[in-house]
């Protein structure tokens, strides 16, 4: 199978640079796994298009500020982290720019927070965290471990930045809006954003007409972003992102599968996660660990019944993921005609339902 055959062309003005007004406010794309677009409508009717028993599963997985500043203790060239995974205490896998100038050994201070750094430079060194990189990835990226212990978790929030997609130019408004209302897992470095639509009215109307809520966790990283560079789909290697399913949570699906009612996933993220994680929920069992499960057409789905998504890049594994459930073709015409009647595309754009 060919990546090619998952690439579209679409104007740049259908990038959204903001969210809507109001996260429930996006359009709704409704289409019938079977083929065809069922309807076109706004976010905000969702429950219109969903049965109840119906259980939409969330994850709840929070956008740590994972892009840091810092210089190059030799040198004093500027060098750009982006947090990807903490495999241990303190230590992590990034992506550094420029990679070039990060070898082994080399280490990288961050001396103050962003916003106050003309006053930390007249301070003393006590604040500063220094990071060195232990070894390199098979994806390009580093392994760094950070010092004094612990120091970067405290200073985080004042020391990085929201890592917002390069696609994003010109947002400048609140970080929140790139945060889900139920985000509580602190550990993502890209929102999983099927579920920035949801208020916390709408998520309660829902429930009062008989949806159920799950939840699970999985911290959005390279696995999910990563481009494919191969010319054929079956070569590319999926990087591993960690995720938790409780066995509340597991069992709570397997009610709703054993009365007839429908799993929706709100998100890649949540599909990856439970068709990863599949053998021990149907056991009941909950499960946490490292997944590398790559969707693409011909996967056969064994938890979710439909899917909650946002438009997806050109020839993305997220859209070979959505395609495994709808069909290409039946995505690809239903990618032509959003981009016909000007839905808006990617992390802040509007969302497709596929039942």
């Amino acid at each position: 199978m060919e990546v090619k055959d998952f690439d579209y062309q679409l104007p740049e003005r259908l990038i959204a640079q903001e969210p809507s007004s109001r996260r429930d406010q996006s359009r709704l794309l409704v289409l019938n796994k079977s083929g065809g677009i069922r309807e076109h409508a706004k976010f905000f009717q969702l429950g219109d298009f969903l049965r109840t028993g119906d259980r939409l599963v969330l994850n709840d997985s929070r956008v740590i500020p994972a892009r840091l500043y810092g210089e190059k203790v030799s040198s004093g060239i500027d060098i750009e982290v982006l947090l990807l995974n903490e495999i241990k205490p303190d230590r992590w896998e990034v992506l550094v720019k420029p990679g070039r100038r990060v070898k082994q050994e080399t280490k990288i201070v961050f001396s103050g927070d962003r916003q106050d750094s003309e006053q930390n430079s007249e301070q003393d060194n006590e604040g500063e965290i220094i990071a060195q990189c232990l070894d390199y990835t098979d994806f390009g990226g580093r392994i760094l471990e950070f010092n004094p212990p612990g120091r970067l978790k405290e200073r985080l929030e004042t020391l990085g930045e929201m890592p917002l997609p390069p696609y994003i130019t010109e947002y400048t408004g609140d970080p929140e809006r790139y945060q889900t209302v139920y985000a509580s897992r602190e550990g993502s470095a890209a929102a999983p954003t099927a579920g920035l639509h949801f208020t916390d009215e709408l998520l309660d109307e829902l429930k009062e007409s008989g949806i159920d809520l799950s939840f699970i966790t999985l911290h959005v990283g390279l696995g999910t972003f990563r481009p494919v560079r191969t010319a054929e789909v079956e070569e590319h290697e999926m990087h591993a992102e960690y995720f938790e399913v409780s066995q509340e949570t597991a069992r709570e699906i397997n009610r709703t599968r054993e009365s007839g009612g429908r799993i929706i996933a709100v998100g890649t993220t949540v599909t990856r996660t439970l068709e990863g994680a599949s053998s021990s929920i149907i056991q009941g069992e909950g499960r946490q660990g490292w997944t590398d499960i790559f969707i693409y057409p011909g996967y056969n789905f064994q938890m979710i019944d439909g899917l909650l998504t946002n438009f997806h890049l050109p020839k993305s594994t997220l859209l070979m993921l959505v395609s495994a459930l709808a069909g290409r073709e039946n995505i690809m015409q239903a990618y032509q005609e959003a981009i016909r009647r000007e839905y808006r595309f990617y992390s802040f754009g509007d969302a497709m339902l596929i039942i």
